[in-house]
């Protein structure tokens, strides 16, 4: 497998990360069990409840595989996100044309995940040393690499693939899988949620 050349924009200082020692082993768990059912690709606009609104479980997206899991945590990214998107709106992407908010769709885009995620502390910096990545951090790429842009995410988990990479589970179309990808695409971004927060969910 091709290593893409990653692409991170690295932080001046690395912040201080999840202290307790079976978060990330947990939502590497967490993010295994998506696997375990059928999800149909499904990147339509839904009027979401809130908080943790969520789409029809046989359905998602890249995001949701992230989103999901973290809530087996108490972490709700469409609330975090919305509430931080509220309060510092310009800091966000504008792709999408929108004026505003939108607690429905928000968190369920990748460009805004890494912006809330780099915005509270959880980037990494850059490596394409295998042995950095640990169950629970979550990753993201551009798919298109050079050629344009097509942001995708993940989460690491304990697996290690035939490569002696870790495994990744992710949405690009088929359902979560939990594949051998960590370094299958550029990578934009790695994260690992900080210790504040997941002492919150302990």
């Amino acid at each position: 497998m091709k290593i893409g050349v990653a692409i991170f924009c690295l932080l001046a200082a690395s912040p201080v990360f999840a202290g307790s020692a079976d978060f990330g082993p947990r939502l590497s768990a967490a993010a295994i069990e998506q696997t375990h059912g059928r999800v149909i690709y499904d990147p339509s606009y839904q009027r979401l409840a809130y908080p943790m609104g969520d789409v029809a479980s046989d359905r998602g997206v890249c995001a949701d595989v992230v989103v999901r899991a973290l809530r087996t945590e108490r972490l709700d990214l469409q609330q975090l996100v919305h509430e931080d998107m509220a309060a510092n709106f310009s800091a966000y992407p504008h792709f999408w044309g929108l004026t505003r908010p939108d607690r429905n769709i928000d968190h369920r885009r990748v460009p805004n995940l890494e912006i809330y995620m780099t915005r509270k502390g959880w980037r990494l910096p850059a490596s394409l040393d295998p042995k950095d990545y640990r169950p629970g951090d979550i990753v993201a790429w551009n798919l298109r690499g050079d050629t344009g842009f097509l942001p995708h995410i993940g989460v690491v988990t304990d697996r290690i693939g035939a490569s002696g990479w870790p495994m990744v589970v992710h949405n690009i179309g088929a359902g979560p899988k939990l594949e051998d990808v960590l370094f299958s695409w550029p990578m934009t971004g790695r994260y690992r949620v900080a210790s504040d927060q997941a002492m919150l969910t302990q």
